[in-house]
């Protein structure tokens, strides 16, 4: 196990590594070209940790001791009895392989390197190393001492023990140990991609609005923050250069394509709540609310018919149309005058109307993957009246629950983007990346998702999950939703996403 770490970089990440190790029990020297930056950092740790003595998670002696484990590192020089060195400078690469340089002066040879970096390869990073066996990833996230995860990362050289060393240093410490290879965006911010891209696509495509997106997700699957919300908390600068760094190392694969939007947005500064404004304006920090729109009340004279094959689904529908003073036809077909519902998995209103032979004038889409309790959502189509969306919408809020209404999409909103978060998870663990169990466990502890990606699969049912996806890339005819093979086989074998490729 590690005695002596050096940390390298006393910034936001650089001072909350000091503090996690120190707090584990190791001594840690830290250290930054700036003097004063060093100083700021200790002076800050000691703030929180005295604030934490203060509500009783530690006593006055843990306190000094662990405040004692904290030392300012002068120079580079004063890191040689260190046995593990993690750095957290600038995102440079050129830098870095020049820091490891003058490291590998003054260290010992067994002495381990780890790079902090969250979007550059560490196969790169050791590529100039004269020992680059010793060079491993070890990505934390921000506030280190609560985000407890870190990604330990194997470059193509790094030695199995030191990559087991830093496992057992993380545990240690109370965080969960990631381990992913070498590859774009590691795991984390690969596993994230598809949350932020789809949210963008889907309002390039006027789906729906930002603010609509936001509700729609937060109260459908039970994120914490909608994409948007997300978007302006990280700084869309942040956010975009990941998207745009991931793209291009997959070679421009459709799954990662980032959005102009986004592009624009940083062009014009409106980066979020650091500036201001971002996809919502901010004062002192606080974002501006807006109050939803209500509808206009209207005279709710049409029966409504319903296609689906959900029992629960359909019950629910007419409670809340019988709330509503309305009545839900029984028969296998509409009859002239109701407002039909359909329940496409997929499609859009439009190509499963026609599918159907369903009137386009009174047909509209009702998203079953939706929180019944919390939010519902009517998709419209160009065709249908806009008397006919206004006395569904009534119907259907009747109860007080509010009924989001967005245009025309394949996939809704949150089959859209509940379907790429499960096939990008499932693409993941087909390539090897990680094991099933690690990549649920360290999307929701990283990404605060309330369920990891195979966890959603199962949820809104894989072949539910299947069937979306084949048919949005029906609609789009792009590679963009081509399902993973890791979820094909398993809906047709019937068998969980956490399933491996070979049972012992």
């Amino acid at each position: 196990m590690f005695k002596r770490i050096g940390v390298i970089g006393a910034g936001a990440m650089g001072r909350g590594i000091a503090q996690l190790f120190a707090s584990s029990g190791q001594q840690v020297l830290l250290f930054d070209t700036r003097a004063e930056a060093i100083d700021d950092a200790l002076a800050f740790n000691r703030n929180l940790l005295q604030r934490a003595q203060a509500k009783g998670k530690m006593t006055e002696a843990e306190l000094a001791a662990t405040i004692a484990r904290m030392q300012p590192a002068q120079t580079l020089e004063q890191l040689k009895d260190c046995d593990l060195v993690i750095e957290a400078i600038v995102e440079l690469l050129d830098v870095k392989q020049k820091l490891f340089a003058d490291l590998e002066a003054i260290v010992s040879e067994d002495c381990v390197l780890a790079t902090n970096t969250s979007s550059l390869s560490v196969t790169r990073i050791a590529s100039t190393a004269k020992h680059p066996e010793r060079v491993a990833g070890f990505h934390f996230f921000n506030p280190v001492p609560l985000m407890k995860i870190v990604e330990v990362v194997r470059g193509e050289r790094t030695d199995e023990r030191h990559v087991q060393a830093l496992v057992a240093l993380a545990e240690q410490a109370g965080h969960f140990p990631a381990i992913t290879p070498d590859t774009p965006g590691f795991l984390v911010n690969h596993a994230g991609r598809a949350f932020g891209t789809e949210a963008l696509r889907m309002l390039s495509e006027g789906v729906a609005s930002v603010q609509q997106i936001d509700r729609i997700l937060r109260d459908g699957p039970g994120f914490r923050m909608g994409p948007f919300e997300l978007f302006d908390l990280t700084g869309l600068d942040v956010s975009h250069a990941v998207m745009e760094s991931v793209y291009e190392q997959f070679y421009h694969d459709p799954r990662y394509t980032p959005s102009f939007i986004a592009a624009q947005r940083v062009a014009a500064g409106l980066l979020g709540r650091k500036t201001g404004q971002g996809f919502y304006r901010y004062e002192d920090g606080q974002k501006i609310e807006q109050p939803e729109q209500q509808p206009e009340t209207v005279l709710i004279n049409r029966p409504f018919w319903l296609e689906t094959d959900d029992d629960a689904l359909r019950s629910q529908v007419e409670e809340v149309l019988t709330t509503a003073g309305a009545t839900l036809e029984t028969a296998s077909k509409p009859s002239d005058d109701a407002i039909c519902l359909i329940t496409p998995l997929g499609d859009d209103c439009s190509t499963a109307l026609t599918q159907l032979g369903l009137p386009a004038d009174r047909t509209l889409a009702l998203d079953s993957f939706a929180n019944w309790d919390k939010r519902r959502t009517l998709m419209r189509q160009p065709a249908a009246s806009a008397n006919v969306v206004a006395q569904a919408r009534q119907a259907l809020s009747a109860d007080g629950v509010p009924v989001e209404v967005i245009n025309d999409s394949a996939g809704f909103v949150i089959q859209r983007l509940i379907a790429s978060v499960v096939n990008l998870g499932c693409e993941i663990v087909q390539k090897g990346i990680t094991a099933p169990q690690t990549l649920d466990r360290a999307i929701q502890l990283a990404l605060g998702y309330p369920k990891g990606p195979l966890a959603f699969g199962e949820h809104y049912g894989k072949a539910n999950i299947l069937a979306v996806l084949n048919n949005i890339q029906a609609v789009y005819g792009e590679p963009r939703y081509r399902p993973s093979p890791w979820l094909r086989r398993r809906v047709q074998l019937e068998l969980p996403l956490t399933t491996p490729d070979f049972q012992e």
